[in-house]
């Protein structure tokens, strides 16, 4: 069975794209076959890991307007996953999806000729809650949300949770939110630990753990367009991805 994942929240910054990279990576190091799905039209996930979105012939705009198959775009990458990437023709996709039926069904639709072809599928959503974004939720099984440890960090989970609830009523009733990951974690300080704790009586949804500290090497490892597994093997961040990888597994089987 496959598992499709998508990794939302409208707010940018919150590490979306390191998530998917690092998580992807650390399912492809446990033997797992990954791919990972660029729905941003920053294209920062395809930059992340190696690829130029400038020079790219086909994307994931040619797939959603069905010009072309999604295996003619899936693409390896030196990570160990695959990758389904993004250009900024994304940018106008969902001016064309919106004038056709069934606009939430795009993406689910596309990738029905690969998906069964992976244990995991993960969704890099752009920040904002647009037609996109919409369709990764009604593709997805489970919404995973990256939650920057900071001042008013949740301003916006509520909206992407009613949304949620909007996606499971109308387009994807099987829709399930696996938790809140928080990202940008300093230990050191007792704000971090108070915003989860907000978090969790706010919205009562489940914290993933362990948190993803602040780290230098998250912004580096998009320079050498490789994940930070890969550039920073044993750092604290990658381990914390590795335990997420083999809880996300773990959790699989269980089911």
């Amino acid at each position: 069975m496959t598992r499709i994942i998508a990794v939302a929240n409208q707010k940018g910054g919150v590490a979306k794209t390191t998530t998917v990279a690092s998580i992807g990576a650390a399912l492809a190091e446990l033997g797992q076959k990954v791919l990972v799905v660029d729905l941003d039209p920053q294209a920062c996930l395809t930059f992340s890991l190696g690829l130029d979105p400038e020079t790219l012939d086909m994307s994931l705009h040619d797939v959603l307007l069905e010009r072309v198959s999604a295996g003619m775009v899936v693409t390896p990458t030196d990570d160990g996953m695959d990758l389904m990437p993004a250009t900024i023709d994304l940018a106008g996709t969902e001016a064309h999806l919106l004038t056709r039926t069934g606009r939430e069904h795009a993406l689910r639709l596309a990738l029905e000729d690969v998906a069964a072809d992976y244990s995991y599928v993960l969704f890099d959503c752009s920040p904002s809650l647009g037609v996109l974004t919409i369709n990764a939720l009604t593709a997805a099984d489970e919404v995973l949300i990256p939650l920057q440890c900071e001042t008013l960090s949740h301003r916006g989970v509520g909206q992407l949770l009613d949304t949620v609830r909007d996606v499971q009523r109308l387009t994807n009733p099987r829709l399930k939110v696996l938790g809140v990951l928080p990202t940008l974690f300093d230990s050191r300080t007792n704000h971090s630990k108070e915003v989860i704790a907000d978090i969790t009586e706010r919205y009562e949804l489940p914290v993933l753990d362990p948190p993803i500290a602040k780290s230098i090497r998250f912004a580096e490892a998009p320079a050498r367009g490789r994940s930070v597994l890969a550039t920073a093997t044993r750092a604290r961040g990658a381990e914390s991805y590795r335990s997420l990888a083999r809880q996300l597994i773990e959790s699989g089987e269980e089911d």
